[in-house]
């Protein structure tokens, strides 16, 4: 079992959509989703591609989770810190 991490661009709204998407997919054990990130982390025996192919016949864009991804929440979220030091 593996665990797999993408940016799914979504409101709130669409977790439901999203969760309800990825339940029809074989092998997907467990669906983790952090709207306010815009990340979806996936548990079970299934392929990426299957995945994010699920996520885009119904009109989500989705994408493999980057570290990139991390420091474009945090910059969005205003909470970017180094050295106890706030840059926003």
């Amino acid at each position: 079992m593996e665990s797999t991490e993408l940016k799914v661009e979504m409101v709130a709204l669409h977790e439901k959509r999203v969760r309800k998407c990825l339940s029809k997919v074989k092998g997907i054990e467990r669906v983790e989703v952090e709207a306010s990130i815009q990340k979806v982390v996936v548990t079970g025996c299934v392929n990426r591609s299957k995945i994010l192919k699920a996520l885009r016949r119904v009109g989500l864009r989705a994408e493999p989770w980057s570290p990139h991804n991390e420091l474009l929440s945090a910059y969005a979220a205003g909470s970017l810190m180094f050295n106890n030091y706030s840059f926003f």
